[in-house]
């Protein structure tokens, strides 16, 4: 079972280096063993027996203690037409951003950070990234928005040392932006 690496840990805030193409078997199992996870953190049953365990929609695997560009993600949209978003992509990189921004009113959580840290976390609201999908076994471009953006720009700046909180201004936390959407 994955052990979560936290936010007083260095390797956090390290950047992590590009995966070689097309996965080893090694890479492979890890990414599956990632999704693993977070479909498990997802489960009451299994979060009960494990107390230590806390719910998420994504993982990327600096937080599992490897410093390698891949993330999963996973959680339920509850739109009749895609039920589900899920993903292992490898080498994500964000092609387009947009100007405007958006945020989470309820703020960003995340396994890595216990502590709690109030403010708004300013992304941006429509994206496009690329990456190769392992569990499609092929090169995605992704045109994200809104939940779906925040969720794929957290997981990435994984990839980057980057924690959530870092985007909290310090001296205005919850500072508002003309014209950003909250979700």
């Amino acid at each position: 079972m994955l052990r979560i690496v936290k936010d007083n840990e260095p390797s956090i805030r390290e950047h992590s280096v590009e995966v070689p193409l097309p996965l080893s078997k090694e890479n492979k199992e890890f990414i599956d063993e990632m999704l693993h996870y977070l479909l498990l953190s997802q489960d009451e049953k299994y979060r009960k027996k494990h107390p230590e365990c806390r719910e998420g929609v994504g993982l990327a695997a600096p937080q599992a203690g490897r410093n390698v560009r891949m993330i999963v993600i996973s959680y339920p949209t509850g739109e009749e037409d895609r039920p589900l978003v899920q993903y292992q992509l490898v080498n994500p990189r964000i092609i387009v951003s947009s100007v405007k921004k958006c945020y989470l009113s309820g703020g960003e959580g995340c396994l890595s950070v216990d502590a709690e840290h109030p403010g708004r976390v300013y992304r941006d609201y429509r994206i496009t990234v690329k990456a190769f999908d392992a569990a499609k076994n092929e090169e995605v471009t992704i045109n994200a928005k809104g939940y779906d953006a925040i969720v794929l720009q957290h997981e990435i700046d994984h990839l980057n040392g980057i924690l959530f909180y870092d985007h909290i201004d310090k001296l205005n936390p919850n500072k508002e932006i003309p014209g950003s959407v909250a979700i």
